[in-house]
């Protein structure tokens, strides 16, 4: 297999775990490692990641990135920036990306779209989103678990996780608003969730040949009704234990395919909801119904450690595939399966 040059963009916890792959793949070339912040450039980029030295530098020169002429970047900021885009595409690098914008161009808006093609026509090159949720989960598993279907008549994909031992008060109180409460819990996020999901629901439904009518969301909190303590802290009674994001995609008035997020500090709460141990269920109604669970094997105690690898790893499997595709906003459908490579 050829090897190819690859950059590490930003190392979050994603690019982190994206990082420390790239490095130690056998196909793979870490040449070059961007980072946002004075403190992390000039260090090397394996003592950034846990590993050892490598001798590739981190910098926060864009300038720096583009003169090595990288196959692929590995682009995983935290928010995403067009310019850094196109640039790097218009410079002759591909792109796998973990952001969210780029799974279905037909839902990008027009001008920005316009954009991002033009640059990849001008580099010769192509850019991927990628991920585990939306990605593997609403996207790959989907088309594998159709391919065995002549009929669908809905398809439900449930994410749980259980934040219960999550020591993050920070993320569990001030984000995401659990211990508020219920009038008090801001439900904004139904609209994100339409952005983030539906381009994969829509994307699945072309694919399947049932275009969708329109995607709704809609979102859902409940509430413990004795006072608890979980890792982060303590929520009082009738505070937001749990919430749900529900994003529909709708045809000829119904739903065809749902993405449901339900994330808990408890099971035990009011209304009472059906909460499964952390991972995913899918159920695929159709004339060949299937009920799918995909659970972690390891302590709950474990996912903070264990959980960047789900979205970091499948994007660098895509370097390869990516890379070869023909210029443009490659989508899931666009592309040969990605699977493990340089295992071993």
């Amino acid at each position: 297999m050829p090897q190819h040059r690859v950059v590490q963009w930003a190392t979050g916890n994603i690019g982190s775990r994206s990082l420390r792959g790239v490095i130690q793949h056998p196909d793979l070339t870490l040449v070059g490692l961007y980072v946002h912040s004075a403190e992390k450039a000039g260090r090397d980029a394996g003592d950034l990641c846990g590993v050892g030295p490598t001798g590739v530098a981190a910098t926060n020169d864009i300038d720096e990135i583009i003169a090595l002429g990288a196959d692929c970047v590995l682009y995983m900021p935290a928010a995403g920036n067009f310019d850094e885009v196109c640039r790097i595409l218009e410079s002759g690098a591909n792109i796998v990306t973990t952001r969210g914008e780029f799974h279905r161009p037909d839902s990008m808006d027009p001008e920005v779209r316009k954009r991002v093609e033009a640059a990849c026509e001008a580099g010769g090159t192509s850019i991927h989103s990628t991920g585990s949720s939306p990605g593997f989960i609403s996207e790959a598993v989907p088309l594998v678990l159709s391919s065995i279907q002549r009929r669908i008549d809905s398809l439900v994909i449930s994410e749980f996780a259980d934040l219960s031992r999550r020591d993050s008060p920070e993320m569990l109180f001030d984000l995401m608003g659990f211990g508020k409460p219920a009038p008090d819990h801001d439900d904004g996020r139904a609209a994100y969730g339409a952005i983030s999901f539906g381009p994969s629901l829509r994307l699945v439904a072309e694919a399947l040949g049932l275009p969708l009518d329109s995607v709704e969301a809609s979102g859902d909190v409940a509430l413990t009704p004795g006072r608890l303590t979980i890792a982060a802290g303590t929520l009082e009674p009738g505070t937001v234990a749990a919430q749900r994001l529900t994003v529909s995609g709708m045809r000829n008035g119904r739903a065809l395919i749902t993405f449901r997020a339900n994330w808990y500090c408890t099971t035990e709460v009011e209304p009472a909801w059906d909460l499964r141990e952390t991972g995913w269920h899918i159920a695929v109604d159709g004339d060949a119904p299937l009920d799918v669970a995909i659970r972690f094997p390891y302590p709950i105690e474990q996912m903070g450690e264990m959980s960047p690898g789900y979205t970091a790893n499948r994007a660098v499997n895509a370097v390869a595939v990516v890379s070869a595709a023909t210029p443009g906003i490659r989508t899931t459908l666009d592309l040969p399966n990605i699977f493990a490579t340089g295992l071993g």
